[in-house]
């Protein structure tokens, strides 16, 4: 994977619910193959191991749309998700699913492929690696790993081209790493990774030398500079060497790795967070989600809480209604941020919009300089906060009610967003956000890490604190298993995104309040992904154990197939 990006590996996909690695992994796919084979095909055929997850939850979980959203080319995001299946007939595209065994499936969201575009074929394997990542290890039966974080260039040639392929790849200087060969008897396959699409002159060069050209566009930034950090202590060491909080520390990375300026940087984030917003407040809204299992409680608990009908109720108690209204619009396949994941994707908007509420968000109007201090004024108000810098002239973002402000601005109200997303970046260096790997721990759990460090970066904490603070919720959830009712993202994973909402605020308490943690977050992420590891299979996202086969979980209606 390289440098971990904050948007395209931590805080996206902005998708559709209810999974990442489901609903968001198999669009990416389909996208990538599609492009591959040179455009929309006529006939899609897609095959899951039964022993994988795949089998299990595709149409649960939106896999089969996913595919079909990618292959017809229209944002996931778009209103005929819904009924992309009915439709594709008429968009001159035969789909269909097939469960059988597939002897080289290593990992649970494993697919086969199979693309006709006329006389155009295309046979490819592929695997959804968690957080909406995807890799592509097979085409045309050759050995291959597509990510989709680049230009993704394939040629078939016959192998004394090698040379003269290999120059047409590169000529522009466009190239994002060496080319990697795979020879197999008289026939190489070249495999460029490319910051640009080739030009018309690489191409006909490669076609006069006999080659045959399959290339794909990516599926999100594109990765042109160097990372700053991938580990815990490496951030650290490097917002204090600066002197500045976690949050500006995550937004030099992603600007150095994305090579884009911090004003881009933050207003991408900016709306992301617009995104968090909505799912909150539509989950929140009295038209009530339609679920396959759950009746939706989140406003009731808002409510219940907001006239004093409940034993404590507070801040922690709204940040976990709020959790649940935004699972609540990811299982009603609404528009989600993944955050790290979509099974995940109520945590970090709760905690963000609570700690709005409570006036906790930068003032902070230059990038890198000074440190986070709490603002008092309520974030839904018109404008920026009176006390904060006067607003420049550099960068627009957009406030929750749609006004364009400056980067001051939207700095002040995004920069815990960026520490989250910092914490991120570690776990998706060190191990991994897919339950079917490891578990809900590093999915839900590194949901709730990076909601404390959120947390502390808002209250004004360090970088130190942050990572402490994320360690002890990390150390909290080990060996949650990832145990969803009937394959569905709801039972028991909305209630754990609402404790987690819940706790971040404790655990950043913890550290705030001179709480030393004793093992530091590299070395919690580590014994958390091999914990996960040693889980069996029928722990991870397979809905065969724990919860998922008890006999009232196997008895349950669905209200929504």
């Amino acid at each position: 994977m390289g440098p971990i990006s904050l948007f395209n590996d931590v805080l996206g996909p902005v998708m559709r619910g209810p999974s990442s690695s489901h609903t968001a992994g198999s669009f990416h796919i389909a996208k990538i193959v599609a492009g591959l084979l040179g455009g929309r095909p006529s006939r899609a055929r897609f095959a899951f191991d039964p022993r994988g997850s795949y089998a299990r939850v595709f149409r649960e979980q939106g896999v089969d749309r996913g595919f079909a959203m990618g292959l017809l080319g229209w944002p996931l995001t778009d209103a005929r998700f819904f009924d992309v299946l009915d439709l594709v007939p008429g968009e001159g595209l035969e789909i269909g699913f097939d469960v059988r065994p597939l002897p080289h499936a290593t990992h649970p969201n494993t697919v086969d492929v199979a693309l006709a575009r006329g006389d155009a074929h295309l046979q490819a394997t592929a695997r959804s690696t968690g957080g909406g990542a995807v890799e592509i290890v097979a085409v045309d039966g050759w050995v291959v790993r597509l990510t989709g974080e680049t230009w993704e260039a394939l040629v078939e040639a016959p192998a004394p081209a090698r040379d003269t392929v290999t120059c047409a790849l590169t000529a522009d200087g466009a190239g994002a790493g060496e080319v990697v060969v795979v020879e197999r008897d008289d026939r190489v396959l070249l495999h460029a990774r490319r910051r640009a699409a080739l030009g018309e002159d690489s191409r006909a060069a490669m076609a006069a030398a006999g080659g045959r050209l399959r290339e794909a566009p990516p599926i999100a930034f594109v990765k042109r500079g160097p990372g700053l950090f991938d580990s815990a202590a490496e951030m650290i060491a490097l917002a204090e060497q600066r002197g500045v909080s976690l949050g500006h520390v995550a937004l030099a990375h992603e600007a150095s790795l994305l090579g884009l300026d911090e004003s881009a940087i933050v207003a991408e984030m900016a709306r992301r967070l617009d995104v968090m917003r909505a799912s909150v407040a539509d989950g929140l809204g009295e038209r009530e989600p339609s679920m396959q299992l759950l009746q939706p409680t989140a406003r009731r608990v808002y409510q219940a809480e907001a006239t004093g009908r409940l034993a404590i109720g507070g801040l922690h108690t709204r940040a976990a209604a709020r959790a649940l209204a935004a699972m609540e619009v990811n299982s009603s396949m609404g528009v989600v941020c993944a955050a790290p994941t979509g099974g995940s994707a109520g945590v970090l908007p709760a905690v963000m919009v609570t700690l709005e509420e409570a006036g906790l968000k930068s003032c902070s109007a230059t990038p890198g300089l000074a440190r986070l201090k709490p603002c008092p004024t309520d974030v839904v108000s018109p404008g920026p906060p009176t006390d904060c810098p006067t607003p420049g002239p550099v960068g627009q973002g957009v406030s929750p009610a749609g006004q364009g402000f400056s980067l001051a601005w939207d700095l002040a109200t995004t920069l815990p967003l960026f520490a989250a997303a910092a914490i991120g970046v570690v776990v998706a260096s060190r191990a991994t956000f897919a339950a079917e790997v490891a578990g809900c721990q590093v999915e839900i759990g590194a949901a709730g890490a990076m909601a404390a460090a959120a947390v502390v970066e808002a209250a004004g904490g360090t970088a130190r604190q942050a990572a402490d603070a994320a360690a002890i919720a990390f150390q909290n959830t080990m060996g949650s298993v990832c145990d969803l009712v009937q394959g569905v993202v709801e039972i028991p994973c909305h209630t754990r995104n609402a404790v987690a909402a819940s706790s971040a605020f404790v655990c950043a308490d913890l550290v705030l309040g001179g709480y030393v943690n004793p093992i530091p977050l590299d070395e919690t992420i580590d014994a958390v992904f091999a914990v996960g590891r040693m889980m069996p299979s029928e722990l991870r996202c397979t809905a065969r154990g724990g919860l998922a086969v008890t006999p009232t979980a196997l008895e349950m209606k669905r209200g929504r197939e």
